[in-house]
């Protein structure tokens, strides 16, 4: 409770004008903001320009913050939002599959993942490569409900969903994971043989 009065403070000293305290705000939510628009766009360098946005986009709106919620809840709900949008716009700026970038992205994506692979073997790893490989709707909720550790009120506050649909989407969401880690494992057991 300490943590929401201070954050409450924060926000009226924003709101009078102390930019400090704004970069507080920032320093105390911008590893879970990035986290998540990672889970997103499943890229770093699109998942720093969605969290960058984000916190441009509630700086500018913050005198709407209500404190009905928690301020994390409110702005995870803008994350989720401008995911969603970069993603469309994204979609939209497809590349034909023959272009020389598309070649050289792969590459680097095959290069990158024998870099990686040392990385990868920990528990941690897997738990993240499971949840890179889910929808993003899936990806949400599990990281809101178990790494934000909000509630599934908050969540579906977040999402704009009904609690009882993010009930049901997170059991589903659990069972998919389960299923990808199971996939994930179950090679690297193959490879080590």
């Amino acid at each position: 409770m300490q943590n929401k009065t201070t954050e409450i403070n924060l926000i009226k000293q924003v709101l009078a004008g102390n930019q400090g305290a704004y970069a507080e705000l920032i320093r105390r939510h911008q590893r879970f903001v990035f986290t998540l628009a990672l889970r997103f766009a499943k890229n770093r360098e699109d998942a720093e320009e969605i969290a960058q946005d984000c916190f441009v986009k509630a700086y500018r709106s913050l005198n709407s913050f209500q404190q009905t919620a928690k301020f994390s809840t409110w702005l995870y709900t803008i994350v989720y939002t401008t995911s969603m949008t970069f993603l469309r716009k994204k979609r939209l700026e497809t590349e034909s599959i023959d272009s020389e970038g598309s070649l050289i992205q792969l590459e680097n994506h095959t290069s990158d993942f024998r870099a990686d692979q040392v990385e990868q073997k920990s528990k941690f790893a897997y738990l993240n490569m499971a949840i890179s490989q889910l929808l993003p709707d899936d990806a949400a909720i599990i990281t809101l409900f178990y790494k934000g550790e909000q509630s599934l009120e908050e969540v579906a506050r977040t999402m704009g969903m009904e609690t009882n649909t993010v009930k049901v989407k997170l059991h589903r969401a659990r069972h998919r994971l389960k299923e990808k880690l199971e996939a994930l494992l179950h090679h690297e057991v193959e490879e080590l043989l």
